[in-house]
């Protein structure tokens, strides 16, 4: 019995996944709607719910998996050789990250900056993208003097920021591309006056 439950519960989760995706895919992730989400699956706004804590617990799950994909083709990349190549091979992540205001908000929300007590899939992603990254730096043609690791950490820091200009009326003039230039060009590759 309890095996037909299980069975009949992964099932109506995978219809509310379906329908939100298919919501998002016809006019983005800010205009999804519960009401909406629970009228094309065709279950009660009560089993949204007992799946999702609300609104935003589904975006993480969603936004995660999305970002997760990406992750999963930068994990088949060979480590970037220069600043120009890791910014070309983390645009299309990039690009996702800034699709729109909304989901670049709920990334910031649930990456565990914010100290949210529960550790959702956003977060989850963030420490794996610190890993892909952490790699290629590790067969490295960049700095020496601090570990990849924290070399990582940076390049996380400066693709939020470049993401994060992109919304400011004041500093969007130049595209997250150029920014991530500049910005990983003085990271990972410093110029030292003599």
């Amino acid at each position: 019995m309890s095996r037909a439950v299980q069975s009949r519960t992964l099932k109506t989760r995978a219809k509310l996944l379906t329908a939100a995706t298919a919501i998002i895919s016809d006019g983005g992730y800010e205009a999804m709607r519960v009401e909406e989400v629970v009228l094309r699956a065709g279950v009660a706004k009560g089993t949204f719910f007992a799946h999702f804590k609300d609104k935003d617990a589904l975006m993480d799950h969603l936004i995660g998996v999305e970002i997760d994909r990406h992750l999963d083709t930068l994990e088949q990349l060979p480590s970037p050789r220069s600043v120009s190549d890791m910014v070309e091979a983390l645009m299309p992540l990039t690009a996702f990250m800034s699709c729109e205001r909304y989901v670049f908000d709920v990334i910031l929300r649930h990456s565990g900056a914010a100290a949210k007590s529960e550790i959702g899939a956003i977060a989850m992603t963030f420490g794996r993208h610190a890993q892909v990254i952490a790699k290629w730096l590790s067969a490295r043609p960049f700095r020496k003097d601090i570990s990849a690791e924290l070399q990582a950490e940076g390049v996380q820091a400066f693709m939020i920021q470049a993401v994060s200009l992109m919304f400011c009326s004041l500093h969007n003039a130049t595209t997250p591309r150029d920014r991530m230039e500049t910005y990983l060009a003085a990271w990972l590759v410093p110029q030292i006056d003599a």
